[in-house]
């Protein structure tokens, strides 16, 4: 063998390794990705469905006070 075989072999064996690294993080930053947007999934579905931090009754509440043009200072207060 020559000195570029030789020169030529070792890279190819760098980066090959290289490339198995590089596929391994890429596939934990996926699995971590995954989990992420499963954790996410389940605190939407709670908030959503009444779980605590958006409730639905409180929601159309405020939504009918804009639709009827109340400020929220009168809110409540019967207007005539």
């Amino acid at each position: 063998m020559t000195g570029v075989q030789t020169l030529l072999i070792i890279v190819v064996v760098i980066l090959t390794i290289l490339l198995i690294v590089v596929g391994a993080q890429v596939f934990l930053i996926v699995l971590d990705l995954r989990k992420a947007v499963h954790r996410l999934n389940s605190i939407l579905e709670d908030s959503i469905l009444g779980g605590g931090l958006i409730r639905p009754e409180k929601l159309t509440g405020v939504l009918e006070m804009f639709r009827k043009g109340k400020k929220m200072e009168s809110h409540g207060e019967n207007q005539v």
